[in-house]
């Protein structure tokens, strides 16, 4: 395959983390990359890194909150690379929350601007035209955290669960025209949003380790799948818990740090 003819993965929150792991697994696999992160000079020095031209990756700079600047990305992507055969909307924010607190509805706002919003945006510019071309794979990154409430992640959880809802939906709009939508459900990655927990994170995984499985996943086409499958397990547990058990169980877990802790 060359910088012309391989296939193009359209990437955001590709400046660390989850997005970035991904973006090394697809060059690593001789595909075309288009990548989007807020920090486009973090792209630039990673594909400088990684010893890629910018035939082989291209970088736009875009918040995906902002959603007219994350549809432009994806519009600039298809005129000067093409249409994408796989699209994978990873970016994402974790902040924990409380209610009870006026500036945490602010929180909410964004992690819902990110989470949700900022996906159906991402996947926007290219959903027409992979119907017309009976082909493609939507991607989204959900989380095992969509699985059941967790004290403080009130936020996150929430975001989490839609993204798994969305992504249904999607996926039964877009099967009868052959495109495909994949959701990813990592349990815990050690990326910078995991760096500051300050509760276990059981089966962590590194994130060329999740790529790699993730990777896989995609290019089966699953629907659905949990990495690690562990963490599938331990979620389904936790959805047949009781609520008094579940409760009781998780009332002593650490919270995730709000913002400005």
């Amino acid at each position: 395959m060359n910088a012309t003819t391989a296939p193009l993965a359209f990437i955001t929150g590709a400046s660390s983390g989850i997005g970035q792991a991904l973006a090394a697994r697809y060059a690593a696999a001789g595909w075309r990359l288009a990548l989007v992160a807020r920090r486009a000079e973090a792209l630039e020095a990673w594909r400088t890194a990684q010893g890629l031209s910018r035939e082989r990756c291209g970088v736009y700079a875009a918040d995906v909150q902002d959603v007219a600047a994350v549809v432009q990305a994806g519009q600039r992507c298809i005129a000067e690379m093409g249409l994408p055969d796989v699209v994978i909307a990873s970016a994402g924010i974790s902040v924990g929350m409380d209610t009870a607190v006026r500036a945490d509805l602010e929180v909410m706002r964004d992690t819902f601007a990110t989470n949700n919003l900022g996906l159906a945006a991402t996947f926007h510019p290219f959903v027409a035209a992979m119907r017309g071309r009976c082909s493609g794979t939507l991607v989204g990154v959900a989380s095992v955290s969509a699985i059941r409430g967790l004290p403080g992640h009130g936020a996150y959880c929430a975001s989490k669960a839609g993204v798994v809802a969305y992504c249904e939906s999607l996926r039964g709009e877009c099967r009868p025209f052959g495109v495909k939508v994949v959701t990813l459900v990592p349990g815990y990655v050690a990326t910078p949003l995991t760096a500051i927990n300050s509760y276990a994170m059981p089966f962590l995984l590194s994130p060329e380790v999740f790529a790699e499985r993730a990777f896989l996943a995609i290019s089966a086409q699953t629907s659905y799948r949990v990495i690690p499958w562990q963490m599938g397990v331990v979620a389904k547990l936790m959805r047949l818990l009781p609520n008094p058990l579940f409760d009781k169980l998780f009332a002593g877990r650490g919270r995730k740090k709000r913002r400005g802790e």
